[in-house]
């Protein structure tokens, strides 16, 4: 059976796990999201492995990227990524990478992105399936009306996240400016 390296890693932020297989980032999730199972399942069976609780350098230069970003000294990530999911999935998640550091999009505009101005609620939706949250920006879409909209690590961190790109102090960030 294949393995996917496994860790669960805790920031000021939020806690996450992470993944990698074959040396490559294949997740990057919040621990305690609502889809955790639905997402754990997907990865699991899309690359037949099992999880196994390991470090390893991929991992190492995720968490190491992570908090760079968290400090306000990393505004684009340099790791191995493998997307696992659909076709149309992959397609989303891709454009998402596309959004630039300290701007956003809507659903829409990520439709028409790939093409499929009709696809807005099955972007949507695989916009909500995103296993690697941070580094494929999923916190920078917002409703057409500019609204936060859903966010599986909630709508306070993704307040905070896009609050961070915009150039604020994250020492200054405080959970309670959000609650």
């Amino acid at each position: 059976m294949n393995k996917i390296d496994t860790q669960s890693y805790k920031t000021k932020y939020a806690e996450f796990v992470m993944g990698s297989y074959n040396e490559k980032l294949c997740l990057l999730d919040f621990k305690y999201r609502k889809m955790r199972g639905a997402v754990d399942k997907r990865i699991k069976q899309g690359l037949q492995a099992e999880f196994v609780d390991r470090d390893d350098w991929v991992l190492q230069a995720a968490r190491s990227q992570l908090d760079e970003y968290l400090a306000g000294n990393r505004k684009v990530f340099d790791l191995p990524l493998l997307l696992v999911g659909s076709d149309f999935q992959q397609s989303v998640w891709r454009a998402l990478i596309e959004v630039p550091y300290g701007e956003t999009s809507s659903y829409l505009q990520l439709s028409q992105r790939i093409g499929n101005t009709k696809a807005v609620r099955a972007v949507a939706s695989a916009n909500g399936a995103n296993a690697i949250a941070i580094i494929v920006p999923c916190h920078r879409i917002i409703g057409s009306n500019g609204d936060l909209v859903g966010y599986g690590g909630g709508l306070p961190l993704k307040k905070r996240l896009l609050t961070l790109e915009q150039g604020a102090d994250p020492r200054n960030i405080t959970a309670d400016l959000f609650d």
